[in-house]
Order: structure tokens, then sequence, then C-alpha cells
């Protein structure tokens, strides 16, 4: 990793950047209905559903949330155990709860969203990224922030290739956004950015031979040799250790309180639901599993029998 400053972006390849990337963006733009509003709770629960989720999934996900709670006081008030039901199928089920208690913040602050980057970070479950995208989408501001698709096209453009190993961290590729950013045209410039990153500069098949900017960009044309180079298969070596991951376990004790909403379960029920080669001695770690999700809100122990059975504990969504 690169720890030396990095220089500004040429004054002679940022206005092509900027005129190239709008224009494919005009022309190449996806109709997406959180593009058509500027409501900073729909564009929450957008870039929160979106996050390591594929778009074409996230819009019937979207549609039904926003039936459900269409604002961020229905959010508020609803029963946690409802929230994380309707999360069902989008994955890291702590973004619901982290959701729910966002919008619970923006009620205690009378209802109303922050309109700053700072403040906005403050509220709970909101990061960097999220906070510039509701800056940026909502309330149209010129706001440099950065997600995977933006850092690679960034990085690709200024920078050269990130293959082997980027060059630059995050804190420095968000100043060549910053730099980069053309005054007065933040919503359409980040949406672009995402936008290319996402259909054209992709990490794998980037669509070189054809690209708009390919006069202006450093990493063409080694990128594609760099990417044919990288190993195959890493993705089908990390599934085996994954799914005997406590994360994976997490999702698979969440997934069956939703299926036993009402009623709950006891660990010992819950136990071969989750691993079918559940045995007696699986109970203190079953049961630190499901302390974990109380503690991040996404369970609840519904009763406390005898601390001698254990197994008996019933646990239930919040």
């Amino acid at each position: 990793m690169q720890t030396s400053p990095l220089p500004p972006p040429s004054s002679k390849k940022t206005p092509s950047f900027q005129n190239g990337l709008l224009a494919w963006w005009a022309a190449n733009r996806r109709d997406l209905p959180w593009r058509h509003t500027r409501d900073p709770y729909r564009i929450l629960i957008s870039e929160v559903m979106l996050q390591q989720t594929q778009v074409d999934r996230v819009i019937p996900y979207y549609h039904r949330w926003l039936e459900r709670f269409p604002t961020v006081q229905a959010l508020a008030e609803a029963p946690t155990a409802e929230v994380i039901q309707l999360w069902a199928g989008l994955g890291y089920n702590r973004r619901a709860v982290n959701l729910q208690r966002t919008a619970q913040a923006v009620v205690e602050r009378g209802g109303t969203f922050p309109t700053d980057v700072e403040t906005l970070k403050s509220l709970p479950g909101i990061g960097p990224y999220t906070a510039g995208a509701i800056a940026c989408f909502a309330f149209e501001q010129d706001v440099p922030f950065i997600d995977t698709n933006m850092r690679r096209v960034l990085h690709r453009v200024f920078l050269g290739p990130e293959l082997p190993a980027p060059l630059a961290n995050d804190r420095e590729i968000t100043r060549l956004a910053a730099e980069s950013l053309p005054e007065g045209h933040g919503w359409n410039w980040n949406q672009a950015l995402i936008e290319f990153g996402a259909l054209h500069c992709t990490a794998r098949k980037p669509l070189c031979v054809v690209c708009p900017l390919q006069a202006v960009c450093t990493a063409y044309p080694d990128i594609q040799t760099l990417i044919l180079e990288q190993p195959r298969g890493v993705k089908a070596k990390k599934e085996g250790p994954f799914k005997e991951s406590n994360r994976y376990f997490r999702g698979r004790v969440v997934d069956t309180l939703r299926d036993r909403r009402d009623a709950g379960i006891t660990v010992a029920e819950l136990g071969p639901i989750v691993r079918p080669a559940f045995v007696e001695a699986d109970v203190p770690w079953l049961l630190e599993i499901v302390h974990g999700l109380e503690r991040d809100g996404l369970a609840a122990i519904a009763e406390e029998p005898a601390p001698y059975d254990a197994t008996e504990i019933r646990v239930r969504l919040p």
C-alpha cells in the first residue's frame, strides 16, 4: 500500500474524465426507483439494502419495505420482530435492526434527517459512505464518498490497475473523488461513478475495448492482462469455512426464529435445526450465539428456566 501523498489529478485529464463519464451516464443510466426521490428516508433504505446485494434483487424488497414502513416514523414504531421478518432474504440481519435504530434516532430529533455528513455519521449504523450518499442523493450536495465500484473506477483512471494490490487507501481515494467531482453536479456525478463501476468498469470483466474513458484511463490496457493472471476459484474455496463460521450459524438461527415468530423455540429444538449433527455438548456454543444475537437486537430470551436446564431456554425474535 502506498504511503506517500498522492499527486492531485491531472488538470488535463480531469475535464475529459468528467465529460466522458457524464456522457456515458446520460446514455446508459438505469431507471431505478430510488433515483426518483429526494426523500432521505428512502435513500437510506435503498443504500443499506444495496450493500453487497445486487440491484435486481433489491428492487422488490425496496417496494415491499416502503409499503409496510412508508415513513421513518412507521419504521421507528414497528415491532422489531416484524422488521427482522421483512428483511428475510437480504442477509446481514443486523442491518435491519440498525435501520430501525437509525429511524428511532431521527424521530427523537423531531423526525427530520440532518443534512450534513458529520451529523449523519453520528446516527447509529451510518458510516461515511451512507452519510455521503444521503447528503448527496437526498440533499443534492457536492459530497465525495466511495463504495467498491467508485473506488475501482477512480483507482483505475488516476492511479492504474488495483491488482495485485491497491496503490492507495480509502482516504486517498476519497481525496481523488473530491478533486475530480464537477462543482454543481454532485448528484449525477456520484450516481455515474457507481453505475459505471457496476455495469462497465467491473472487477472481473471491464469493457475496456469499448470504454469511453480509455484515453484517460491509467489502467488501460494493463488491467485486462492482470485480471487474467489472477488466481481463479477463490470464492469457492472460501465457501466451506464460511458454512462452519458463527456468522453462518447466526443467520440460521435468525431464519429459524422467523419461522417460529410467535411461539419461539427452545434451545433443545433449535440446535438440530441449525446444525444437524448437534449434540448436548454443543449447548454452550449455541447459547453463546443466541446471547450474541440478543445483544445485537436480533433475538430475545423468552424464558429463563433453571440454570441446570439450559436446553429449555426459549428463544424468539425481539
